[in-house]
């Protein structure tokens, strides 16, 4: 792999901030020993913002990396399907790939379309491992190239499955400058759009340390706040979303966002103002992952510290060995503002927007209301008591694996690396959550049987 800092030109490793020394905590460990989307036209914003196809929280599959649906692009008709034998067909495309000069723009648009469809559905670490460095390289010459849109973010994604199945810590040190480039001087809002979720995934899965995420936080932050005018994508709200979602995603890596809580909700607050119900739902999601992890468990080295009313939350259960949580810093200055707001776009009545665009609104800010008021509370979750416990049912957002497979999303931070792993992965995400250990270790969660909480995943 040291060749790929030699060979990717223009790296442009982003400076790092002062260091931070933080400690590991479950929502913010990383996914593995080595350091480690929804872009919304409307329709698709509400897909993915709905988060539900009935009550019991099932996510949507209709999830995708760039407002030019991935899974189209995979999926055209000049796309080589994947067959038994696709170990030998990956093998030829990525010597096609690294064979360049013979290509023409469609054969690179076909054999990097291939070659992300069989990542995506194959755990496909053993082929592609010792190969990394010359591949990335191959996805860059595209990157930068941007012969074609199409070719472009075929790369990227490309680009991103690569870092999924084969991490390297080399690989975001070569590839976040030409990144961020597309970003910036892309004529291309899809292409701007596709780089920015491709910059969070090679973020967080590629070698970034804590001070390369934070700073790539801030970055993503520069976009909200100036609704795109900071990458010259004024107004347009799939960038806007693309950036939200990724500062959600890399949040989750930080245990300690008490620095830059304040100026984050401001502008995630601003943002619930928009015109676009999936720049609004992701501001929200962010809003409430700030509530959540503005609270940590209460320990012993508590027990002579003044708290103040309210700053103390124990369990409504009672359930044993669970801590009460203290809160740690104040996420927003405005918070009964705030509730206001949110409980305004919770019972959202307007002719503006579609009756589907409008139920997923007061769906999802109705929990994330619930979880401004009470930070334990994660997504879907519901007072009502369990005839068969006792207890409340809390959230009940759940993910089916297979047929009897149930995975619990009961914490904001699991749900935003839930989404963050689907954008990129989409259909292949339960192949890579049963085989691939670098998706597994970002969201391990117990997965159970239960036939009556979900349907079909």
């Amino acid at each position: 792999m040291h060749d790929l800092r030699r060979q990717a030109l223009e790296s442009g490793k982003t400076v790092s901030r002062k260091a931070r020394s933080k400690q590991a905590s479950p929502a913010s460990s990383r996914p593995s020993s080595r350091p480690p989307s929804r872009a919304a036209s409307r329709s698709r914003a509400v897909s993915r913002a709905g988060s539900e196809e009935d009550e019991t929280g099932n996510l949507s599959d209709e999830t995708s990396f760039s407002t030019n649906s991935i899974d189209e692009l995979l999926n055209g008709d000049n796309t080589d399907p994947i067959t038994d034998a696709w170990r030998a067909d990956l093998a030829d495309r990525i010597q096609e790939l690294l064979d360049r000069k013979r290509s023409s723009g469609q054969g690179r648009e076909r054999c990097l379309a291939t070659y992300a469809r069989i990542l995506t559905a194959q755990y496909a670490e053993e082929d592609v491992r010792g190969k990394e460095a010359e591949l990335v390289v191959a996805f860059l010459k595209s990157i930068k190239a941007e012969t074609s849109e199409k070719e472009t973010i075929l790369a990227m994604k490309a680009l991103a499955m690569t870092v999924v199945t084969s991490p390297s810590d080399l690989i975001y040190e070569a590839v976040c400058g030409p990144l961020k480039r597309v970003i910036t001087d892309s004529a291309s809002v899809p292409s701007k759009t596709t780089a920015v979720h491709c910059l969070g995934t090679c973020t967080f899965f590629g070698g970034a340390s804590d001070d390369e995420i934070l700073d790539n936080m801030a970055y993503l932050l520069e976009i909200v706040a100036s609704d795109g005018s900071f990458i010259d994508a004024q107004d347009e709200a799939d960038p806007v979303v693309a950036a939200l979602e990724e500062w959600g995603s890399l949040s989750t890596l930080i245990d300690d966002l008490a620095d830059e809580s304040e100026e984050a909700a401001e502008y995630f607050v601003d943002q619930l103002a928009s015109s676009d119900p999936g720049v609004q739902i992701a501001a929200g999601e962010n809003i409430a992952l700030l509530y959540e992890k503005s609270y940590r468990p209460l320990t012993d080295d508590d027990g002579g510290a003044d708290f103040g009313e309210g700053d103390i939350i124990s369990d409504p259960d009672e359930i044993p060995g669970v801590p009460k949580l203290i809160k740690n810093y104040d996420v927003y200055r405005r918070t009964d503002v705030l509730k206001d707001t949110l409980s305004d776009l919770a019972s959202l009545n307007t002719r503006r927007l579609s009756k589907k665009e409008q139920k997923a609104i007061r769906t999802n800010f109705a929990d994330i209301l619930d979880s401004v008021e009470y930070p334990t509370h994660g997504p879907r979750y519901q007072n009502a008591i369990s005839q068969d416990t006792g207890k409340r049912y809390g959230s009940r957002m759940t993910v089916r694996i297979h047929k009897e497979g149930v995975m619990k999303i009961d914490k904001w931070w699991k749900l935003h690396r839930l989404q963050a792993l689907r954008r990129v992965l989409q259909s292949g995400f339960v192949r890579h959550y049963e085989a691939n250990p670098i998706v597994f270790e970002s969201l391990p969660i117990m997965i159970t049987n239960d036939r009556k909480t979900s349907k079909e995943y």
